[in-house]
């Protein structure tokens, strides 16, 4: 039984009839060769619902990050002069980038304390701050007092952003990771979607805009209740030394492996936290953030990781989020909240669907069959920009709504589905990148990049539209996602199906993309040798 298995769990002994198919190891003597596959049978078992009910509680989090970044493009419509005066863009930049600031203070507080105090405590203490980022906001009768409250929730924002990614990577199947970390990404663009409906329910009510922001605060209350039921994460759990409490949650999370296949999977755990703890010694932080630079394999990682989240900003796709009420006002429509509803609808469906196919299809694929479309339809966006009277302080110079506008809105929802098929979700899943050692600093630092590229591009968007053109705007962000796609062709292995601890060897082979791919070759040929074992059918190949 589990409360009986033994402290020692690398004295436990394995059924030598077991090995070959429980822990497979694919040898490779060739340079540059698969030197070794690990694979877990209890992996391979029928996962129950405990693990999905665990990730779509914890997603809560990932609603208040969308809610809380997408209502803002209904408040700045609405404000009028509620804080004292009218806002100009700079102003609106200056709360918008405000809660990216705050986000960015969020993730490193969460990255700091997230290994040494546990993942739950983290995120309970952003549903704190979430709460209070809330109240602060809907109580601001000033520009200062409503840009406080725009920081507070910045840093609940970047602690969720962190913290809950990280978590779902740790608890859940590696066959579904990437579907249970979708959750968390459907429940953002949902939370943004929400975000515009309550804008466009309250855009009409006296200060409705009090009610939009102070309702974020009702999520957070949810997803801190909902935390008395999760588990810490089994692998943090035996990073402290916690292995009984630690195969108490593996075996709840595959309800169908057995004790052998438990106690394997926690051998598997334990194997490499044994080699973390060596590499990391007694430094602490600073040696664990010293290790993610000066060892070669992790500082890839880190470079693919934070790359592509770093690509995920400079889309531009947040702009949309934070000022496109601003922006369908500007072209001349005349309900630019309800038009702005279609967008945030768009990525949550598209959101949805990059769920079903996200394990079945693998990351790099869809990268690779996503990034160019964006830049197509950034692009024709910018065309679309070019025949739309816009002054230089962006006020529309004709009361027609020709088909400029249509083609421009048009081809942002295109740029939209192809974002949020693609990077706008699998950036979030790069924390699977890290190995146990570095994978809460490594989740830090990528969460980092997303608020620092996001700080950027918030606090620059309106000014660049005045000063460059929308068109040229448009152009310039259509090039960084070319530039994009480039990059990840080159340096952004496949990991789909593979073990954290296995995915840590990826990286000690350049980038890993050519070991990545043969790897993945050898994980098909193993799963059609063990269904022809089952079946006594030979499979074609």
């Amino acid at each position: 039984m589990l409360d009986q298995m033994s402290p020692n769990l690398d004295s436990t002994p394995i059924d030598e009839g077991k090995t070959k198919t429980d822990i497979m190891h694919v040898e490779d003597t060739s340079k540059g060769g698969i030197q070794m596959l690990s694979l877990d049978s209890i992996e391979q078992t029928k996962t129950g619902y405990y693990v999905w009910l665990v990730s779509i509680a914890v997603s809560v989090g990932g609603f208040l990050f969308g809610y809380d970044t997408g209502i803002i493009s209904a408040v700045l419509v609405v404000l009028n002069e509620d804080l004292g005066h009218a806002l100009n863009s700079s102003e609106k930049e200056l709360i918008t980038s405000l809660t990216s600031g705050g986000a960015f203070i969020g993730a490193l507080a969460a990255g700091c304390s997230a290994d040494k105090y546990g993942r739950k405590l983290a995120i309970f203490l952003g549903c704190i701050v979430f709460v209070i980022g809330a109240v602060l906001q809907a109580c601001a009768f000033s520009l200062a007092q409503m840009a406080v409250g725009r920081f507070v929730i910045g840093i609940g924002v970047g602690s969720a952003a962190m913290i809950i990614p990280l978590y779902i990577v740790e608890v859940s199947p590696a066959k579904y990771r990437g579907r249970m970390i979708g959750l968390d990404n459907m429940s953002i663009t949902g939370g943004q979607l929400v975000a515009y409906g309550v804008g466009a329910g309250f855009a009409k009510v006296s200060h409705g805009w009090r009610y939009m922001v102070g309702l974020g605060a009702a999520p957070a209350i949810i997803l801190a209740i909902c935390l008395y039921f999760c588990p810490e994460s089994p692998r943090q759990l035996m990073y402290h030394g916690k292995s009984e409490e630690a195969a108490r949650v593996v075996a709840k999370i595959f309800p169908n492996g057995t004790d052998l296949q438990v106690q394997q999977k926690i051998q598997h755990m334990a194997l490499h936290v044994e080699e973390s703890k060596v590499l990391n010694g007694e430094g602490g932080f600073w040696k664990q953030l010293k290790q993610l630079y000066v060892v070669p394999s992790n500082l890839r990682a880190l470079v693919a990781a934070c790359g592509l989240m770093g690509m995920q900003q400079f889309t531009g796709y947040n702009t949309l989020m934070y000022y496109s009420s601003t922006l369908f006002g500007i072209i001349g429509f005349q309900n630019p909240i309800e038009v702005g509803t279609i967008i945030a609808g768009t990525g949550f469906g598209c959101t949805f669907v990059y769920f079903l196919v996200i394990d079945q299809f693998g990351r790099r694929l869809i990268l690779l069959s996503t990034m160019w479309g964006m830049a197509v339809f950034l692009a024709v966006a910018a065309i679309g920009f070019h025949w739309i009277p816009v002054s230089h302080n962006l006020a529309l110079e004709t009361n027609d709504i020709g088909w400029p506008a249509y083609l421009l809105l048009a081809s942002m929802i295109i740029f939209v589905v192809f974002y949020s098929l693609g990077i706008g979700n699998l950036a979030w899943v790069s924390s699977e990148f890290f190995p146990t050692e570095n994978r809460a600093l490594g989740t830090m630092m990528m969460t980092c990049t997303c608020w620092g590229a996001n700080i950027v591009v918030a606090s620059t968007f309106l000014t660049q539209m005045e000063n460059t053109t929308p068109s040229g705007t448009f152009g310039f962000y259509a090039v960084l996602c070319f530039i994009g796609w480039i990059a990840v062709y080159f340096w952004y292995p496949e990991v789909k199906g593979m073990t954290l601890e296995d995915i840590r060897e990826v990286f000690n082979h350049g980038f890993g993309v050519k070991y990545a791919r043969g790897v993945q070759k050898e994980m098909v040929r193993q799963k059609k040798a063990q269904v022809e074992s089952q079946t006594g059918v030979t499979m074609a190949v």
